[in-house]
């Protein structure tokens, strides 16, 4: 094994590691696949040295996380409630410290994704996100070019319906979330619905493990109602960032409760996404 190899290796990772959490929606998972994948590319490289160290590795995790999804998908089916991708969480850093996270990790998104079959899911991460042409995708998904541009043109399709229609930057995200926010403190109906979109959807994954709503909660007076409930209880709100995005980490007792996601489209709240899950929250703060 060649200093070159590793450093190589390493300067490619983070970018694997977004590969393969936007295939899996989950970001220990995909740090064990790209772990995984540095195994793999040593033992390639002993038998016939590899030219193109990212080439190789962005194929070779692709692959990896499709397998590992495509098990996963099987569990995800017996799972007690909504499923929800595990959140990648930081402290919310100053503004003008304050970097955009790559989208392809956006909450939404890989919120959207869920709806993908595993090979959709994989065709359109590889191409319409990290731009690979449609042979090197192929070769990853294990179908034709042909197939796999058909594959990613369905999956667009389902995630054009699912993600916000308008881009919203940070400033206008931060400024919607942070009155939702003060509507929920104060206990304010009247408020808070009117930051809701008439279509807005509020998800739980408890994981059948602590108490979380077995079904979405659809519709502005509905999720008002229950954002209030939650606001009343004790507990410490921390304001963090969610995959890129303000969100906020719940508290209880000095241990972490939950992770609240929000997505906005244009001036209102369109998803409520709320992670509960211990093995979700287990490392959830990733400095």
């Amino acid at each position: 094994m060649s200093d070159e190899l590793a450093t190589a290796y390493d300067g490619e990772r983070p970018r694997l590691v977004r590969v393969a959490y936007a295939i899996l929606g989950s970001h220990a998972e995909a740090e064990d696949v790209v772990a995984d994948c540095w195994l793999r590319l040593v033992a390639a490289d002993a038998r016939d040295p590899v030219r193109d160290v990212g080439a190789w590795a962005t194929v070779t995790v692709a692959r990896a996380a499709l397998d590992v999804l495509r098990s996963a998908r099987v569990r995800r089916e017996s799972y007690v409630g909504p499923w929800l991708p595990e959140p990648v969480v930081a402290a919310v850093p100053d503004a003008a410290d304050r970097v955009s996270l790559d989208d392809s990790v956006r909450y939404a998104l890989l919120v959207a994704l869920e709806r993908l079959t595993p090979a959709e899911r994989t065709a359109w991460v590889l191409h319409d996100i990290f731009e690979l042409p449609f042979a090197e995708v192929a070769a990853a998904v294990g179908r034709t070019p042909e197939a796999v541009r058909q594959l990613a043109r369905r999956a667009r399709q389902h995630v054009v319906a699912g993600t916000p229609r308008v881009a919203v930057d940070a400033t206008t995200h931060d400024r919607v979330v942070g009155a939702f926010l003060v509507a929920a403190a104060g206990g304010d109906l009247a408020d808070l619905m009117r930051l809701l979109d008439p279509s807005v959807v509020l998800t739980s994954d408890g994981g059948g493990v602590v108490n979380a709503a077995r079904r979405p909660v659809v519709g502005p007076d509905k999720v008002a109602r229950f954002m209030a409930g939650i606001a009343r209880k004790d507990g410490e709100v921390e304001l963090v960032e969610v995959n890129g995005r303000t969100g906020v980490a719940f508290r209880v007792a000095g241990h972490l409760h939950s992770v609240v996601s929000f997505t906005v489209d244009g001036d209102r709240i369109t998803r409520v996404d709320i992670v509960l899950a211990p093995d979700k929250l287990a490392s959830v703060l990733r400095g």
